[in-house]
């Protein structure tokens, strides 16, 4: 039985990132069940052809040149007390320590007719693959549940290829947790303009159909029938006349250690700061965990390689000595509808009033360029304060251009705590091609509005 200092059960954007900083350290093995670890969040653009499918599948060598072993197999089963993994191919692993980067799966509600043909999650490749050829072989209809990033995403690829899309979500409004109602109603403008039909406020209830997927019957009544549509033929010579993908989350893949004496909650393995479990030499990091949120400190969604990487990081560096913390989820994220940007970091107004927080809400507004020059786009900021301690709590940018580098500001002034005062002394840079007019930025004015509120 062959024997590491590490063995690592994943090889996502968590188990990459340990790979390369303890790889030259160590003797180390990732086990990957997958023929390769995949971009998850460019599948939507090789569906609308924008990327070749094969730019989504990461290298190899970034475990392999790093002098690390991939495997490729799946656990089946720990013994943790033994210190071996069992694989699907019948060989034993010993190890000295582990680490649990095992991600996670779509999450498909186990409503009735779950199960039937044309009902499947998106996240994998080969979930790409199936989609893939579905449209290829003339599929014309799509229903699409979860109007969260990945689900928008997916609709505007679908509705790209020519397909009759719906977007379905239980909420009220699109992008229920990284935005409030302001920007997803300008979001819903954009998705319903382009021709994708949405509903909001529903439930699927239950799915019918013999083989394949048929209806989709939702809780206000309604029955979508997918018999209406022109079918396509799959390679099995079945026919499918409509494609239902849930986009409503994901739940952490932890099969292989169920019933064992490791912790687990409801959002994943229990982890401490230096993401330790409750079990001497064994970790965990990405999207496999439950962890709490920056600003609540309450166990909070984070299933993002934005916060599995710098979860790794943490890790890599308690394993080599260094003491290092993780201190939560501030969950920045953007993604793309239609011309437009829009992203969101830390609490909306509704989350932080759910966790009690007393706030102030201001909106500015500019261009992305001076308004004088010919190719300025709109820009809008939303950001929020809790109004005892003037602390930002959260933000929220809409742009004809990408918001990521303001969202990654918002979420630094959350990390080190700052007010609207400290925002409103922010020192920024101005031109033409750039930025709005030197006498005014976007955050700056945000901040100056949320101050007149709190001194009101």
């Amino acid at each position: 039985m062959t024997k590491y200092d590490l063995i690592i059960i994943g090889g996502g954007p968590a188990g990459i990132t340990l790979t390369k900083r303890l790889a030259k350290k160590m003797k180390i093995a990732v086990i990957r069940p997958e023929d390769f670890s995949l971009v998850y969040c460019a599948m939507p653009y090789v569906i609308e052809d924008l990327i070749d499918k094969r730019k989504c599948f990461k290298k190899d060598e970034l475990i392999t040149e790093a002098g690390a072993e991939l495997i490729r197999d799946l656990v089946k089963s720990v013994d943790f007390k033994a210190k071996t993994l069992l694989l699907q191919s019948g060989n034993s692993l010993a190890y000295d320590k582990l680490v649990i980067a095992s991600g996670a799966n779509p999450f498909i509600p186990k409503i009735e007719g779950y199960d039937l043909k044309g009902v499947m999650g998106f996240k994998t490749q080969d979930d790409l693959e199936l989609v893939t050829s579905y449209v290829e072989n003339g599929l014309k209809k799509a229903i699409i549940v979860g109007a969260g990033a990945i689900g928008i995403e997916l609709a505007q690829a679908l509705k790209h290829k020519g397909l009759d899309v719906i977007l379905i979500d239980m909420a009220s409004h699109v992008l229920p947790n990284l935005v409030g109602p302001e920007f997803s109603q300008l979001a819903a403008e954009q998705i319903v303009k382009n021709g994708i039909r949405l509903v909001l406020e529903s439930k699927v209830e239950k799915l019918k159909g013999k083989d394949f997927v048929e209806e989709v019957h939702l809780d206000t009544g309604e029955v979508i029938d997918l018999g209406d549509y022109r079918p396509c033929t799959v390679d099995d010579n079945h026919i499918i006349k409509g494609l239902v993908v849930f986009a409503t989350g994901v739940v952490p893949e932890l099969s292989f250690v169920q019933g064992t004496e490791l912790q687990i909650d409801r959002q994943g393995i229990v982890v401490n700061e230096r993401m330790e479990t409750n079990l001497p030499d064994v970790y965990a990091v990405g999207d496999c965990v439950q962890f709490t949120h920056f600003i609540t400190g309450k166990p909070s969604p984070g299933k993002l390689a934005t916060n599995a990487v710098p979860m790794a990081a943490v890790l890599a560096n308690n394993l080599l000595g260094k003491l290092a913390t993780y201190k939560g989820f501030i969950n920045g994220a953007a993604t793309k509808v239609y011309d437009n940007f829009v992203g969101g970091t830390g609490l909306t107004t509704k989350a932080a009033q759910n966790f009690g927080f007393d706030v102030v809400q201001a909106l500015s507004q500019a261009t992305t360029q001076f308004p004088i020059m010919p190719g300025k786009k709109d820009l809008q900021v939303i950001l929020v304060a809790d109004k005892k301690t003037h602390k930002i709590l959260g933000g929220q940018v809409f742009s004809g251009e990408p918001v990521t580098s303001l969202i990654d500001l918002i979420t630094f002034a959350i990390q080190k705590g700052a007010t609207a005062h400290d925002l409103v002394e922010l020192s920024y840079s101005s031109q033409p091609y750039q930025s709005f007019f030197p006498a005014g930025n976007v955050i700056v004015m945000a901040a100056e509005s949320l101050i007149a509120q709190l001194e009101d």
